[in-house]
């Protein structure tokens, strides 16, 4: 690879090649091969990955479940740490070495939403799974040796030793932060322990369910314990998750497999009524129902993280929500990248609460991604996490 770099006051590099993990088509196995990087443009950084792992959204997109979001070739991944490489003009905040997470759910600072504090959704650099593209010149920073465009996924693109973001998606942590586990914080535990603390404001002594203890959902489980919840509840189908779970901070587990009721009901029956809160982390609409019948009357709330398939719609009754029940969304945990991922990454080094070691169940060279993807299909891994 061309390590060389021609700066102009400091910030502009040469196009550079480099290896990636191209897909070309829905479920194929993925292309390792070598892929020419452009510099950064205006407010744009590149960055040398150094660590990225599988998550079950590049598995449904890498899958091609949704029609709408199927564009070849592409670069998938968006959990990743690594360091800057070179910035594009108008970058203020980030110099080549910087350490840093990518984020798919940007934050400009000056936006509408940026300033209100009642969202973290950004105008222009929130997650758009339709975006393939960048938004200075809407074309590509990835292409094959031949110059045919390669497209961008979620903002991030990490499946490639080096990629192109805009710097609204770059977040700047402590040098001290071990990268290798910072990694989580770029998407799923950043995601599950916000939802905790962020948008449901868990407090002490409140019960919590969790459906679903993938990745996010055993954030959720870890952000109920630090909070105090006084029951947490994690339901999944696997058996396996019953351990892991158990070492993250719950209480009791379900397998809706060995019930003779539904799960809803045993959950109501466990805790007086129902729960104060739940937790949704499967993206199945039929889970959705149930996670939502088993909050408490009058005040439950349901919190939705699972990334649902069009065009099914919300399993409700609008005249259910009368019972008092609430359901929501969250994005990225609540958190606005920017301005509180950092803080946040701090916390994970010093709070005895977190287990970032607990989620990396796997370690494999990036030439293993096949193998990553494959684990996770077979339900074997929470995260793997991919050395470049």
């Amino acid at each position: 690879m061309d390590n060389s770099i021609e700066q102009a006051n400091g910030v502009l590099g040469k196009e550079i090649t480099c290896t990636a993990a191209v897909a070309w088509g829905p479920g194929k196995p993925f292309s390792i091969q070598q892929i020419r990087v452009q510099p950064p443009q205006k407010l744009e950084v590149r960055i040398k990955i150094l660590y990225t792992s599988v998550c079950h959204t590049d598995l449904s997109a890498w899958q091609g479940q949704n029609e709408s979001q199927q564009v070849y070739p592409r670069i998938f991944g968006h959990e990743a740490s690594g360091v800057v490489e070179c910035i594009g003009e108008g970058v203020q905040d980030m110099k080549e070495g910087d350490h840093v997470l990518t984020i798919f759910n940007g934050e400009c600072r000056i936006c509408a939403y940026c300033k209100s504090e009642s969202t973290n959704l950004c105008e222009k650099f929130r997650v758009d799974p339709l975006r393939s593209v960048m938004r200075n010149d809407k074309k590509t920073r990835f292409s094959t040796q031949d110059g045919k465009p390669i497209y961008h996924f979620l903002n991030t693109s990490t499946f490639s030793e080096y990629t192109v973001m805009d710097s609204a998606c770059v977040v700047k942590i402590n040098p001290k932060a071990p990268l290798d586990k910072m990694t989580l914080l770029s998407c799923c535990l950043s995601t599950g322990f916000g939802a905790v603390t962020n948008t449901a404001n868990v407090q002490h002594g409140s019960t919590v369910a969790v459906f679903g203890l993938g990745a996010v959902g055993l954030a959720v489980i870890q952000g109920a314990k630090t909070r105090g919840a006084s029951k947490i509840i994690g339901v999944d189908i696997n058996a396996d998750k019953h351990i892991k779970g158990q070492t993250m901070g719950m209480t009791h587990f379900i397998n809706p497999r060995d019930l003779k009721m539904s799960a809803h009901e045993k959950i109501r029956e466990m805790t007086e009524g129902g729960v104060d809160f739940s937790f949704e982390c499967a993206g199945n609409l039929d889970v959705l129902r149930e996670a939502f019948l088993s909050t408490h009357d009058g005040w439950g709330v349901t919190i939705v993280l699972g990334i649902h398939l069009t065009p099914r719609m919300l399993p409700l009754h609008p005249m259910e929500l009368f019972d008092g029940r609430r359901i929501t969304g969250s994005v990225f945990g609540g958190f606005k990248g920017k301005s509180q991922l950092a803080l946040f990454a701090d916390q994970c080094m010093h709070q005895d609460g977190i287990k970032l070691e607990e989620f990396i169940t796997h370690e494999l060279p990036f030439n293993n991604i096949d193998q990553a993807f494959q684990l996770l299909v077979l339900g074997k891994s929470i995260r793997c996490l991919l050395h470049l």
